[in-house]
């Protein structure tokens, strides 16, 4: 149960230039533990965003837990409050506000006790060029294994 993985946002580190990474609680239904539970859910199109002095996570996918009935079930994609230490939004609301940076998920795991988090990272967005790039990189290492391999 120690650090499962429950979902990853894979696309980010294709789209954005990743910089801190901040690991965040979330502010949680039962249902929606219990569907997480499960090991459903979907971060690939959320972002977190600035509401007053919060952060919260918009647009992430938690389904509806089967067994809970329709009075106690939780809306989908509901927006979900982050828990984090007071210098850590200072900080965060500060690159959003300031420099422009957009707070991207990149991981939602359990940690060692059994508690849902969230790793959130500074990013500042990719050009099409620099995707390029990128992929460009990942091709050369990519070849340059293979060479090395294969000429001992």
């Amino acid at each position: 149960m120690a650090g499962k993985l429950i979902a990853e946002n894979r696309r980010a580190r294709y789209d954005y230039f990743l910089e801190d990474a901040f690991e965040a609680g979330l502010q949680l239904t039962g249902s929606e533990v219990k569907s997480l539970r499960n090991g459903r859910a979907n971060i690939a199109e959320s972002y977190a965003a600035v509401e007053g002095r919060e952060i919260v996570l918009i647009n992430a996918d938690i389904p509806p837990y089967q067994q809970a009935g329709p009075h106690f079930n939780h809306e989908p994609r509901r927006h979900r409050k982050l828990l984090l230490k007071r210098r850590e939004i200072d900080k965060l609301i500060g690159a959003v506000q300031r420099e422009g940076r957009t707070i991207i998920p990149t991981k939602l795991y359990w940690n060692d006790r059994g508690i849902a988090k969230l790793e959130v990272a500074l990013a500042k967005g990719k050009k099409v060029h620099d995707k390029r790039e990128t992929a460009a990189q990942r091709d050369w290492q990519r070849d340059k294994a293979r060479l090395l391999r294969e000429k001992g």
